[in-house]
């Protein structure tokens, strides 16, 4: 449903509409490595976000975790080992990389 303001037509968004392939969660997931490199609750976050869409039963069963203790590491108090982090990752499909500061 669009919404118009004044001359501005607004559309709500969708993560999910964005999010549809591989290279664009990649994509999504690189994007908050770069702006939030010394924030890991906000790739968490991004890990959570790709990990709802993609069906949290299916990733966490792909990462060898309960359904239960996946949604607490990926929650707002969740604090995943980076051994969860990197199966969460698997199980989405993508990698994470490193590149020089």
């Amino acid at each position: 449903m669009a919404h118009t303001t004044g001359k501005t037509k607004t559309m709500p968004y969708s993560l999910a509409e964005q999010l549809r392939t591989p290279e664009e969660i990649a994509a999504y997931l690189d994007a908050w490595l770069a702006e939030a490199a010394d924030d890991a609750a906000s790739i968490v976050r991004a890990l959570s976000d790709i990990a709802q869409l993609k069906d949290m039963s299916h990733v966490a069963r792909d990462a060898g975790l309960s359904r239960e203790s996946l949604h607490k590491a990926l929650s707002e108090n969740g604090n995943p080992s980076f051994a969860t982090v990197l199966e969460v990752a698997r199980a989405l499909g993508v990698r994470l990389h490193a590149e020089a500061a």
